[in-house]
């Protein structure tokens, strides 16, 4: 399954909404790579296993069951995931990508490939749907995270890599 979408970061058009920087942004993508327990519920620690250039090995434990990933920075632009399968957990990606059209406007594209198949009718599809649904409603939650760590004066230049 392959599933992409937007999240709006800051709108122009709506001056209720507190405006971030791109540094801003990029340090909380970073703060939810280094510490996803601050994003992720249900998730009861990450150890970060080894660390190599812009990138590094983790594993996440959920009670007990364990995943492992890998993270890899491009500084300023993009945070991916590789998820190792298991017998547990599906395999695949997350890459969440900073894209700025403008000066004003500021996005994120969440972008999920996993080894689940695509449905294209009946139960599998609902299912599917239920899954993306899923996703766009923790990517939506982790941006609403950003914005209260970035007001509170959580993110920090240290974070951006």
């Amino acid at each position: 399954m392959i599933y992409e979408h937007l999240v709006q970061i800051n709108d122009p058009l709506n001056p209720l909404l507190d405006t971030l920087t791109r540094e801003q942004l990029w340090a909380g993508l970073v703060l939810r790579a280094e510490q996803p327990q601050l994003f992720v519920l249900g998730l009861e620690s990450c150890t970060i296993l080894s660390r190599s250039g812009l990138g590094f090995e983790r594993e996440l434990s959920y009670g007990p069951a364990s995943v492992r990933d890998y993270v890899t920075f491009a500084p300023g632009i993009s945070v991916r995931y590789d998820i190792a399968a298991t017998e547990d957990h599906v395999g695949g990606s997350l890459t969440m990508t900073i894209e700025q059209p403008d000066a004003l406007q500021l996005f994120v594209r969440f972008k999920y490939e996993t080894t689940l198949p695509e449905a294209a009718s009946g139960e599998a599809h609902r299912t599917m749907e239920i899954v993306k649904s899923a996703y766009r409603e923790a990517d939506i939650d982790t941006v609403r995270l950003i914005r209260e760590f970035a007001q509170t004066g959580r993110l920090t230049v240290q974070q951006l890599h």
